[in-house]
């Protein structure tokens, strides 16, 4: 008859949570206070003509502005489908990018800069 070999490993020990309390948990954050906007990214800035081509002609706060270019880009599907930080230009954002065919979207924010005036 054959004998069962003893386990030499040891049983893993079970941990005790201490129970946490709530109410000091509470207690101790302070109440969250309101981010201050950047006044000079909520500043109007003037499109000029090729980028108005793409964003519209009126005056829009940088956030807007960028916002409109990227739903430009996805709605045309202009955006690498393997690669999705490149860019790639149509007839529209070729003036913009300074006739680039392809670039990162590091860079537009770059070239987009030289379209627009205070």
């Amino acid at each position: 008859m054959a004998t069962k070999k003893k386990s030499t490993s040891k049983p893993a020990k079970k941990t005790v949570k201490k129970p946490v309390k709530k109410a000091a948990k509470k207690a101790a954050k302070k109440p969250a206070k309101k981010r201050k906007l950047n006044p000079a990214l909520m500043k109007p800035i003037q499109p000029d003509a090729a980028l108005a081509a793409v964003v519209g002609s009126k005056p829009l706060p940088r956030s807007q502005m960028t916002k409109k270019l990227w739903e430009y880009i996805k709605k045309n599907g202009l955006q690498d489908k393997v690669k999705k930080t490149m860019i790639h230009a149509d007839d529209k954002l070729k003036p913009v990018f300074g006739g680039k065919k392809i670039v990162t979207m590091f860079e537009m924010t770059k070239l987009v800069n030289k379209h627009v005036t205070a």
